[in-house]
């Protein structure tokens, strides 16, 4: 019995689990044709008789694949029919269907039953291709066949790449079916999987070259047929005489597509002039072509190339650092030296096999881009070769551990080569890569008074490792985690493994530091390290006789500027440490250069900001610490610098700069021990510190002062080009924060003028006091200009309102008064300048802190605030930051609440100067007001 397959359908589609395994085979069938037919693969066709069709196409491979496989799977009683005997045929076997044409007949059925529809048919009016019945229309079968071409019924070109031997191999690349004559089949193999005996061995290595004159690598064309992306054959049995199975158009494709194929790649013009295009030989350039761009070519212009997989492209090459002292001395030295010499060396590599220097030999004398080597064929660089033949050379150490450090060294054209360490380098590369690593098991030092955190430990553990190996380091955690402590507990150590003779004599330590610092050093030395002898070489009568060797001296930076020859008489020293080393982050200023010429066994710096503007100043503290760790400023510009500030930027990098952005972070993270109190497990007992910007618009005068500001300004700017006007671009930044600030202080008023009523900011503050002071609290309050402080210092005055002022010029001794004074309740407010007093000062009694006017790097604001939220806080720290609503103080803190995430990484603001290059449109929409109207309310 035959029914309509239209109405067999649903039944075959509606399996119950009892059905034969044949009628499964065909459910599946049907449901892949309904998955396709999904998919929008439906083309039109005119049958064998001339009837209106829908069919299935362009198959994928993978639709090709699926079909083959279930065609096989078939019993033939699934798809074989049983017919009588022709008597005439003779005694001949009795032949049986195609299951994969059977199966492929069926699902062009179940998709030619989708479209027609009895709305398809109403809709189209009963035309070809809708109606419910098929109809007859061969003078449709041309225009069918133009819909279809190149999508279902033409071919497509690949080339297969023969090398000179012509022997049997796999292909990498999408190859399907078999080779024509079927001797040979091309398996699917990326360019990394290539096999074969080591001949090297069974005796000598075998290197020859890619053969004789004339043995030639070929290009031989495949061709493809789209309805069945299994059908592969060589070009040459579309143009041999009679049919093929490709179709009567396919010679005229091919040729088509050769043609496109020469404009991509050139060599193949030559092909595309053959009377029967199939073949062609490529000499070395041609090859070696195809290898750099040729490939690439011809994929966007769709043609394939498929490789033999025994092809190595390229020898892989890295390069191996290994101490240049006998082979027998493994262990690292006591004390890195950096005048150590090391000896380099390039080394290559097939896949996982690295070559002698007789194979390396032999591919020189081989002068053929294309060699063979140990069954493999091998592609070689003539210029790495000849710099792989050159003898090994020495290197400095410090070079040697940056690159052992960062992995890579720059090689041949400036590619990255990886780096191999060898040795006692290796280990030493181990056992610094992780600061956060080191053991820090050992007790603290027993002349120390103190109980040191989990993390102060690990920190007196890295520092003790770096300095025993004679390598700088710099201790960058952040304000008020202990780092005196930490540096106290090194001197203790350094000493008490000298007297125990596990460590080199060490001698006396030497800090340099701000001059607020002072007497918190001699304070904590007392308190943590009690018996320790040390001095103050400031100020007047000072003297370094009798220095003794466990002493610690205590100096200033313009007294170590003043003194360094003194200073540098009376070292050797233990160790040099520079206490709040930003301040040497200019490499070209006086202080940088004084510190450089002080010896000393190693340098540790000490800074919460190692970086406040770029990474100049991280290279400044670290070439200082470890001298040539980061090779010349310039080389550190153009290698890292530029592009990790880039990638910190996130949308302007790009990979290349990811990239140098790790490395650089390699390569710096030994010798940057960075721990912030947001951290996991870092002081977990400081109180929670809430931050929170109180915006306050402009009274009215500010606004008349404000807005005839920014016109003057920008029109003489517009006017103005190159360094004069960035001056005036950073004079009128300033004169808008001024008049931000209060108009007595943009006007250089007078102490007598009047200050209530003018100013938005300094109604808020006295909001804010009022609310502090009621609350019994305490408060700091910064400002950066001296000048602002003064009127603030006269008005809470005049309030009644207990105040300190600290600022440059307050002498040490009366700056420890002050601090002392504050820490006691005797004064409520605390007034300071911000560069003056942001760093150093332990001030936990404040509860709040105030900044007045904002500096534009969150690095020296956080500073600031942390001399309130430090260790030995034990209240919630409110941090309130004043910010005139709709003005260039409101645009730049919403610039900063963006970067802030960055603080920590690469890149931080670089203040009023980074806006100096803003174009004149930009700097207008930048400082003017962004409100229609100042009613002159504060609030």
């Amino acid at each position: 019995m035959v029914r309509p397959l239209a109405e067999v359908l649903p039944w075959l589609l509606s399996g119950d689990g009892t059905r034969s395994s044949t009628v499964e085979a065909w459910r599946h069938a049907a449901l892949y044709a309904l998955h396709m037919a999904g998919r929008g693969l439906l083309l039109p066709g005119v049958s064998a008789q001339g009837h209106d069709s829908w069919r299935l196409g362009p198959y994928a491979e993978q639709d090709a694949r699926w079909v083959r496989e279930l065609a096989g799977a078939m019993v033939p009683a699934g798809y074989a029919v049983v017919v009588e005997r022709d008597p005439g045929a003779g005694a001949g076997p009795v032949l049986i269907p195609d299951p994969y044409e059977r199966v492929r007949a069926f699902m062009d059925a179940v998709a030619d039953c989708l479209p027609r529809t009895p709305a398809a048919e109403v809709a189209a009016g009963i035309r070809p291709f809708a109606a419910r019945e098929p109809l007859h229309v061969p003078e449709l079968r041309a225009w069918a066949a133009r819909v279809a071409d190149g999508r279902d019924t033409g071919v497509r070109l690949s080339l297969r790449i023969e090398l000179p031997d012509g022997g049997p191999a796999s292909y990498e690349g999408e190859a399907y079916g078999a080779k024509a004559g079927g001797e040979e089949s091309y398996t699917v193999d990326g360019p990394e999987d290539w096999s074969g005996e080591d001949a090297s061995a069974q005796g000598r290595p075998h290197v020859e070259s890619a053969g004789e004159p004339g043995e030639a690598v070929r290009a031989v064309a495949q061709v493809h047929a789209l309805s069945d992306p299994l059908l592969l054959a060589d070009a040459a049995e579309v143009f041999a005489e009679g049919p093929n199975r490709f179709g009567p158009r396919a010679g005229e494709q091919v040729r088509e597509l050769l043609g496109r194929a020469g404009q991509a790649w050139p060599p193949l013009v030559r092909l595309a002039r053959q009377t029967a295009p199939a073949e062609l030989n490529l000499d070395d350039d041609e090859f070696m072509s195809l290898l750099e761009s040729g490939v690439e070519a011809l994929a966007a212009v769709g043609i394939g190339v498929h490789l033999p997989r025994d092809l190595a492209r390229e020898l892989t090459a890295h390069a191996v650092i290994e101490p240049a002292e006998a082979p027998e001395r493994e262990e690292a030295p006591a004390f890195f030296s950096p005048e150590q010499l090391l000896s380099f060396r390039w080394q290559f590599a097939v896949g996982d096999r690295t070559l002698t220097q007789d194979e390396l030999d032999r591919l020189a004398q081989a002068r053929r881009p294309l060699v063979r080597l140990r069954d493999q064929w091998v592609v070689v660089d003539a210029d790495l070769l000849r710099k792989a033949r050159r003898a090994p050379r020495e290197v400095g150490a410090l070079e040697a551990l940056g690159a052992a450090l960062t992995g890579s060294v720059e090689g041949p054209q400036g590619a990255l080569v990886p780096v191999r360490p060898s040795g006692w380098l290796a280990d030493l590369r181990d056992r610094i890569a992780a600061p956060e690593h080191a053991q820090g098991g050992r007790a603290a030092p027993a002349a120390l008074r103190a109980t040191l955190r989990s993390y102060q430990s690990r920190g007196l553990a890295w520092l003790a490792q770096m300095t025993n190996l004679g390598l700088g380091a710099c201790l960058a955690d952040d304000m008020g985690l202990g780092k005196t402590i930490t540096t106290l507990a090194l001197h203790l150590r350094r000493h008490e493994d000298a007297q125990a003779g596990v460590a080199a004599p060490a001698g006396p330590t030497l800090v340099v530091c701000p001059a607020s610092l002072l007497g918190n050093w001699g304070r904590e030395i007392d308190t943590f390290a009690p018996g320790t002898p040390w001095r103050r070489h400031h100020g007047p009568g000072r003297d370094l006789t009798g220095l003794k060797h466990d002493e610690i001296v205590l100096t200033t930076y313009g007294t170590m500027r003043r003194d360094r020859e003194v200073l540098s008489a009376a070292g050797p020293w233990g160790i040099v440490v520079a206490d709040e080393a930003q301040h040497v982050k200019n490499p070209a200023g006086a202080t940088a250069k004084a510190l450089r010429t002080l010896p000393g066994q190693a340098r540790v710096a000490l800074s919460g900001t190692p970086v406040e503007n770029n990474l100049t100043e991280l290279w400044a503290l670290l070439d200082w610490c470890t001298p040539g760790l980061l090779g010349p400023l310039k080389t550190f510009r153009d290698r890292y610098a530029r592009a990790a500030e880039r990638a910190a930027r996130g949308s302007e990098g790009d990979d290349a700069d990811a990239a140098s952005a790790e490395r650089l972070g390699r390569l710096i993270r030994p010798f940057v021990l960075r721990r912030r109190k947001s951290d996991p497990g870092i002081a977990p007992e400081l109180p929670h510190k809430t931050e929170t910007d109180q915006r306050v618009l402009l009274s009215r005068e500010q606004t008349v002062l404000y807005e005839a500001q920014v016109r003057e300004s920008l029109a003489a700017i517009r006017r103005t080009k190159g360094i004069a006007r960035h001056g005036l671009v950073l004079k009128l930044l300033t004169a808008l924060k001024q008049i931000c600030n209060h108009p007595a202080q943009y006007l250089k008023e007078p102490d007598t003028a009047r200050l209530t009523g003018r100013s938005g900011k300094l109604e808020l503050l006295d909001e804010l006091l009022d609310v502090i002071l009621a609350e019994d609290d305490s408060a700091l309050l910064f400002t950066q200009y001296t000048q602002m402080a003064r009127l603030l210092e006269r008005h809470l005055t005049t309030r009644g309102v207990n105040c300190l002022y600290l600022h440059g010029r307050t002498p040490v001794n009366r700056r420890e008064e002050m601090v002392a004074a504050f820490q006691r309740g005797e004064a409520p407010v605390f007034l300071l300048s911000l560069k003056a007093a942001g760093t150093g000062l332990n001030l936990t009694r404040a509860g709040h802190v105030i900044h007045y006017d904002r500096w534009w790097n969150p690095a020296v604001e956080d500073q600031a605030t942390d001399r309130a939220h430090r260790i030995g806080q034990t209240r919630p720290i409110q941090v309130h930051r004043l910010v005139t609503e709709s003005t260039v103080e409101d645009r730049i803190a919403q610039l900063l609440a963006n970067k802030r995430g960055l603080a920590d990484a690469v890149l931080h603001g670089q203040g009023e100067a980074a806006l100096t290059d803003l174009d004149d449109d930009e700097l207008a929409d930048l400082v003017s007001l962004h409100t229609a109207a100042h009613d002159g309310s504060t609030r």
